[in-house]
């Protein structure tokens, strides 16, 4: 099995909700995000890739004008933690991105939420995908 990884950086603030009034995170913060977009193939392509890092520009396009230097509570339709938006990055572009099997997400060097598929989608990673380009 291959894995490729790719990385995007963005700056945002936000406030975790559901958190009592004392917790540091209930207040509006930020954070230098670092989302990686994780892919993985049994098979690599005609020039010997899993997939040309080009293809994932969409990711790039999305986090620069949706995420960046936003409030994420302000533009993300659930409570923004880490892991809700590893989350919603998956969901929004596992049909896009042939082979994508995981999206992690740090707000710290120190700390990492990661969402990936579960095993049965696994299996069938790119099988809908007749040919990789």
């Amino acid at each position: 099995m291959y894995t490729i990884k790719k990385e995007f950086c963005f700056s945002a603030g936000h406030r975790l909700t559901e958190l009592p009034p004392e917790h540091p995170c209930s207040k509006i913060h930020g954070h230098n995000y670092v989302v990686t977009m994780e892919l993985k193939s049994k098979t690599l392509d005609r020039v010997g890739m899993v997939m040309d890092y080009r293809r994932l520009e969409s990711v790039k396009q999305y986090i620069d004008s949706a995420l960046d230097h936003k409030l994420l509570n302000d533009v993300l339709p659930f409570n923004p933690t880490a892991e809700n938006i590893a989350m919603y990055i998956y969901e929004l572009f596992k049909e896009t991105i042939p082979y994508l099997t995981a999206v992690e997400v740090s707000e710290t060097p120190k700390t990492t939420a990661r969402y990936e598929q579960d095993d049965k989608s696994l299996e069938n990673a790119g099988k809908a995908v007749t040919s990789q380009e």
